[in-house]
């Protein structure tokens, strides 16, 4: 008898992969089948490498194709176990900083879509929540925290830990606070090139003492570049933030944020993104909303990305007169801020959580010649 090969891959979908939910040939375990008059060879390569799974999908093989093609039929059947493919890793481990348990970079690929807010935000819920936070603003061109915490007059104070001389952090409403912005003029601007801003973050990362810390919150920079690649060459970064607004302008520069982490040469993850300014409410009509920006675009963008959506905030004129002022608005009791702020900070903490028990601690990333740049085809 001439068995058809069309007949023996319809058997073979009635047996299902060990350990697998899918048929093997749906699932791509059968790589080839040949058949030579009632001769049939089935090329078959599968993941689970015990012997009880190698023999199972053998015998399931010959007594499939007897029972429903040809019961004498001359199988034999090639298999191969392969092992899937290792999660890509990082090269060196980077220098931990003794007390802190997570480090979270907030970032945007945009300026202007209230990163630095957000951050602020984040720090003081999660304070209130009875967490020890930090807060390293790592935004050197454009350091904004010393104004949301209240704290522009302030200077870090000296102190000897182990014998040698390190920062203090200033410390306001809970949360310990270190910027560029504490040891330059109001009026100063900061025109440094690249290793001179990157050797001054070092400092106030490793030259600090931060204490016991649950989070440490780094403010970065807008965009994907030189100071984004010095913090994660220098820190073990748990997880990464995304802030955006709705529009399409903004979204554009977010996906790029969120592929920079994402990076097999970076590999940092993505803990979620946050949609600022997603809609406006004016205080005389509060049932009203006001889509100004676009609508659930972060949000959308994150079913995209398939990364978390952390929550959307609105656009309140009371948050940019708190930041202003220097008193976060989440500090403001019994408003849907406070309640927008706690939800989207339980949030983060449960992607942390998540975060930390299903992956690896993550390693600081080596940059070498032009390798983890985007624009360079490795």
């Amino acid at each position: 008898m001439k068995i058809q090969k069309e007949d023996v891959f319809k058997a073979l979908q009635t047996i299902t992969v060990p350990g697998e939910g899918q048929n093997m040939v749906d699932s791509g375990a059968v790589k080839n089948v040949i058949v030579f008059g009632d001769e049939v060879v089935v090329d078959i390569t599968i993941a689970n490498p015990s012997l009880q799974a190698k023999k199972r999908t053998e015998v399931d093989i010959l007594k499939t194709i007897h029972e429903l093609v040809y019961e004498k039929a001359k199988i034999k059947v090639n298999l191969k176990v392969e092992a899937p493919a290792a999660k890509p890793k990082n090269e060196i481990k980077g220098k931990q900083i003794s007390g802190i348990k997570n480090i979270v970079a907030v970032a945007s690929g945009k300026g202007g879509v209230g990163k630095s807010t957000v951050t602020a935000n984040l720090a003081v819920t999660l304070a209130k929540m009875g967490f020890k936070v930090g807060v390293l603003d790592a935004d050197i061109y454009g350091p904004s925290m010393p104004i949301m915490f209240d704290v522009e007059a302030e200077r870090p104070l000296s102190v000897t830990i182990d014998g040698k001389p390190k920062m203090k952090p200033v410390e306001n409403y809970g949360v310990k606070v270190l910027s560029i912005g504490f040891f330059t003029k109001p009026d100063q601007a900061v025109v440094w090139r690249g290793p001179m801003a990157a050797k001054a973050l070092n400092q106030m990362i490793f030259d600090a003492h931060w204490g016991e810390l649950d989070f440490l919150l780094l403010d970065l920079p807008p965009g994907t570049g030189d100071i984004h690649l010095s913090i994660m060459q220098s820190l073990p970064i748990t997880g990464a933030v995304v802030v955006s607004t709705p529009q399409n302008v903004a979204l554009a520069d977010a996906k790029k944020g969120v592929a920079m982490f994402q990076q097999e040469s970076i590999n940092v993850p993505v803990l979620g993104i946050i949609e600022n300014m997603a809609y406006f409410t004016p205080e005389e009509l509060p049932d009203n909303k006001y889509y100004i920006f676009g609508k659930e675009g972060a949000k959308h963008l994150a079913e995209d990305l398939q990364v978390p959506f952390l929550g959307e905030l609105p656009l309140v004129q009371s948050i940019r007169e708190a930041g202003d002022v220097g008193r976060p608005a989440a500090l403001q009791t019994a408003t849907i801020l406070e309640k927008s702020f706690e939800k989207i900070t339980q949030n983060v903490v449960e992607e942390v959580v998540k975060r930390n028990v299903d992956l690896p601690p993550t390693e600081a990333i080596k940059i070498t010649t032009m390798a983890g740049c985007s624009s360079v085809k490795k």
